[in-house]
């Protein structure tokens, strides 16, 4: 009976080992996993970049609110009646008319 058991136990340690350790155990499902919970994190990103740009283009279609912010941001466009003003950096160097007659 005894070799009997000490045979079971060799066979159930190698099936188990195989399980743990082979190509085709645990290791593949373990970066399955990993890959899997990667995607979600990457889809629900993706998702709420949708929400965003669905939502931009709602509010561009129904109201001229955002058409104006675009067009004041991204083309320096103004209303009538409204004041222009530009601020010059420091930095920027504005030329001498006196230093470019000499």
């Amino acid at each position: 009976m005894r070799p009997v058991l000490y045979i079971l136990l060799v066979l159930l340690s190698l099936l188990q080992l195989r399980l743990w350790v082979s190509d085709d155990g645990y290791r593949p499902v373990w970066r399955l996993d990993a890959q899997i919970a990667a995607q979600r994190q990457e889809n629900e990103e993706l998702r709420e970049r949708n929400r965003a740009l669905a939502a931009e283009v709602k509010d561009l279609k129904s109201g001229f609110d955002a058409v104006e912010e675009i067009a004041r941001s991204e083309l320096g466009m103004i209303r009538g009646g409204e004041t222009l003003f530009q601020v010059a950096d420091a930095e920027d160097e504005i030329p001498d008319p006196v230093a470019e007659e000499q």
